[in-house]
């Protein structure tokens, strides 16, 4: 028997990478799984049936149960149809994973608003919708479990990103909320930040110097199907007290990341003056670095006087 037998789950971008390798382990450890996907590129245009209907085939190959369906989670109402689909086809719905993604990567001096939304569409507001659409049901008898995808990326930076790391930024923090919101009704959330090669991934572009070649070397031997057992984890019994977490996960590693709390402190009783912050924020910040330093001729000539020795 496995650890999901006769759970209903959603899982959202199923269609390819990541996703799929969550819906075909949801089926082998006994879940009933809505297989969504909509079919589109990694720009998130275009419309295909048939990843979805490929990865149900699979599952279904094998014994397992699934049905497709091809909404967009970017979409309220849509996202309500991904939710309704699992009650009208098993009944009930007791786990969710937002996975759906999609990319639009480019330095932010040159990012386009549509590019902007077109991610946060995709990836907050459709984490967002489908939760919304989930909960009130999982609320309702008393049971559920939300596993949401954020990154790296929004965890800690990465170029040309902007758009994608504020809203895997952003899904960290709505993790946290939601699993306060939900907890008491028996429901979980946590979030993963997966690192794999997909097709996403797959779109760094190909002028990269050595040391970014070797790093992608590196990545092709992460399949999705490292990242599966972990997301099967959090969605069994054996986590009902797990809620709010947020684990890296890839290869055989599983890394429970720290929450943002207070490294280092200056204080003092009343206000600060810009000056005495100046004078202790080297303090404050040692053992920091800037990601992205300028280079010499833009360092501003009154810290240069600053760092040069006395005499």
């Amino acid at each position: 028997m496995g650890k999901l037998e006769g759970k209903v789950a959603v899982v959202t971008g199923a269609g390819r990478g990541i996703g799929r390798a969550i819906a075909i382990l949801f089926a082998r450890e006994g879940a009933k799984v809505v297989v969504n996907d909509p079919g589109v590129g990694p720009d998130g245009v275009g419309h295909d049936r048939g990843p979805a209907d490929q990865v149900v085939e699979e599952i279904r190959a094998a014994g397992g149960t699934a049905v497709a369906n091809y909404e967009t989670v970017a979409d309220y109402e849509a996202a309500g149809r991904i939710i309704q689909a699992a009650v009208d086809n098993f009944g009930r719905i007791d786990i969710l994973v937002n996975n759906a993604g999609i990319l639009r990567d480019r330095m932010i001096f040159n990012m386009t608003e549509e590019e902007w939304d077109a991610v946060i569409a995709v990836h907050l507001k459709g984490t967002f919708n489908c939760t919304r659409h989930a909960s009130v049901l999982m609320r309702q008898q008393r049971y559920g479990r939300i596993i949401n995808v954020s990154s790296e990326s929004g965890l800690w930076g990465n170029a040309g990103q902007a758009n994608y790391g504020a809203a895997k930024a952003g899904i960290a923090g709505f993790t946290r909320v939601v699993a306060r919101d939900l907890g008491r009704y028996g429901v979980t959330c946590n979030a993963i930040a997966p690192r794999a090669w997909t097709r996403l991934t797959a779109t760094i572009p190909g002028n990269v110097t050595p040391e970014q070649q070797v790093m992608i070397e590196r990545l092709k031997r992460l399949t999705p199907e490292h990242i599966a057992p972990m997301v099967g984890y959090l969605a069994s019994d054996d986590a009902w007290n797990i809620n709010g977490q947020i684990f890296m996960v890839y290869g055989g590693t599983v890394a429970l990341l720290h929450h943002p709390v207070p490294w280092r402190t200056i204080f003092k009783r009343g206000m600060w003056t810009v000056d005495e912050i100046a004078a202790l924020m080297p303090t404050l910040l040692e053992g920091t670095r800037n990601p992205a330093p300028p280079p010499e001729e833009l360092i501003p000539e009154t810290a240069r006087r600053q760092a040069q020795p006395a005499g």
